[in-house]
């Protein structure tokens, strides 16, 4: 699979963090598995992280620290907030107008 420009992944990359994390309450790794799987292409760690701190401090999402299943280290749940949940709408809204600009262009759907 072809991986996306850098331009248009920071573009909506945002948006793609909160639909993740409004289908469920998750970590990071799942966050970037999710990602991976939908077929975003390899995202780099340093890319989410940032992105997952910044979303918090908007209070758009809420992170809890909880023991990991395994015995292992700590892993960070996320869940979305009121903020969250309309910044998402408002994403959705937008992706929406962006994608049927794109295809009127394409002369699809006039």
């Amino acid at each position: 699979m072809r991986r996306l420009p850098s331009q248009l992944l920071k573009g909506s990359l945002e948006g793609a963090l909160l639909q993740v994390i409004a289908n469920r309450e998750t970590y990071a790794y799942e966050i970037h598995q999710a990602l991976v799987d939908a077929g975003f292409g390899e995202i780099a760690d340093g890319t989410i992280y940032p992105l997952l701190l910044k979303l918090e401090k908007a209070n758009q999402i809420s992170g809890e620290k909880r023991a990991s299943p395994n015995g292992g280290p700590p892993r960070k749940y996320y869940h979305l907030l009121p903020a969250g949940q309309a910044a998402l709408a408002a994403f959705d809204a937008d992706w929406t107008q962006l994608a049927t600009a794109m295809r009127r262009l394409k002369g699809v759907g006039k």
